[in-house]
């Protein structure tokens, strides 16, 4: 039997910033697939991202126990990654190298997708299969122009939900009856983290780091805040704190105490005139991220996409249509396509037709090449 002709089965666990879901696929048979919401106040009993290993390690193999399926039969396990050193797109081997600078978040960010190489790490040690990790959170194809700040030492850097946007941005393509090398999109991803891209000609060349307090506030996040007032909120509170705001304890959890959307949509709908102020205002500065990011793209946008759970909701499309649809046309992709992105690649490599690269424990940038910045 050829490589082709053999049946794989794949774990593709993606923990996100309110959930954590897991599908299992026979080659490219989704056989099934389940998402457990959690709401910020649960997921903040623990101190550390890294906390949460041992519950979300349980969340998976009570989900496979439910379906009946023994993961000492899985051939390859899959997760979403981030938070170590910048990365490529593509395939990855998930190492112990890979594995302990996740841990560490040498890449600076404290994503909970992180817990997708750590996972999948987790059970590739203890069932002796293989693990990959694909276009996570931290791979790198920014310009220069995109890295700079206005302080030495310190730099932009790529924290987005590369994964989703890019499997948006190539399907996209394909409906146009384009490669996704020939288009220039604008990607946001709307969900408990909302990051907004450029995609130029196949790269993602600028865009806002999510989980570190730049953009629109989100369900769990804070957004962007004046330098000055953030240092005065810090005065009378901890680094800590602020710290755990810009990735799970900001946005409606620090509004509302809640990240549930469902909640705080109702409330709008019910004419709550709080709600409505935070809602409104979250969708209006996702437009203006899709603005900049159309001066990124210098106005040659051949599509707005827009993707992520909260997409469920119409009134976001109507308030980005009404700000950004003078940009360029708008679709949407509600949820995401993460599943089959993470899945199908890696089953192209366990067939022998796709190459992984081995992590290298090295960022992508080395810096600014013979300038003192």
């Amino acid at each position: 039997m050829s490589d082709t002709d053999r049946k794989y089965r794949l774990l593709v666990i993606n923990p996100g910033s309110t959930s954590t879901k897991v599908s299992l696929f026979d080659n490219e048979k989704l056989l099934f697939e389940k998402s457990l919401f959690h709401d910020a106040p649960v997921l903040l009993q623990y101190r550390h991202v890294n906390d949460q290993m041992p519950f979300r390690y349980q969340v998976i193999l009570d989900m496979l126990q439910e379906e009946g399926y023994d993961p000492a039969e899985i051939d390859a396990f899959v997760g979403r990654g981030g938070s170590a050193h910048t990365q490529p797109g593509g395939v990855t081997v998930v190492d112990q190298r890979l594995y302990e600078d996740t841990v560490a978040a040498v890449g600076g960010s404290e994503h909970p997708a992180k817990l997708g190489v750590m996972l999948a790490w987790e059970f590739s040690r203890k069932f002796g299969r293989p693990a990959f990790t694909l276009n996570p959170t931290n791979v790198d194809e920014y310009g220069d122009y995109a890295r700079l700040t206005g302080i030495r030492g310190v730099y932009r850097v790529s924290h987005s939900h590369v994964l989703n946007q890019k499997a948006v941005a190539e399907y996209h393509a394909r409906t146009l009856g384009r490669q996704y090398e020939d288009c220039n999109f604008i990607v946001a991803h709307i969900d408990g983290g909302i990051t907004v891209s450029a995609h130029a000609h196949g790269r993602m060349v600028d865009g806002n780091m999510g989980a570190d307090g730049e953009g629109a506030f989100t369900p769990t996040r804070i957004g962007s805040v004046p330098v000055l007032s953030l240092l005065d909120y810090i005065d009378a509170h901890s680094t800590q704190e602020v710290r755990l705001m810009c990735s799970r304890a900001g946005g409606f959890v620090s509004l509302f105490g809640t990240s549930n959307s469902d909640v705080i949509h109702e409330k709008v709908q019910q004419g709550d005139r709080k709600a409505s102020l935070v809602w409104n205002t979250m969708i209006y500065q996702i437009s203006k991220m899709i603005g900049e990011m159309s001066a990124v793209l210098c106005g040659s946008v051949d599509g707005i996409l827009l993707t992520g759970g909260l997409m469920r909701f119409d009134d976001i499309l109507a308030g980005i249509r009404q700000h950004c649809g003078w940009i360029a046309p708008i679709s949407v992709y509600p949820g995401e396509m993460e599943q089959e992105a993470l899945a199908f690649p890696v089953l192209r490599v366990l067939r022998g037709e796709l190459t992984a690269r081995n992590y290298t424990g090295k960022p992508v940038w080395q810096g600014f090449d013979g300038l003192d910045l």
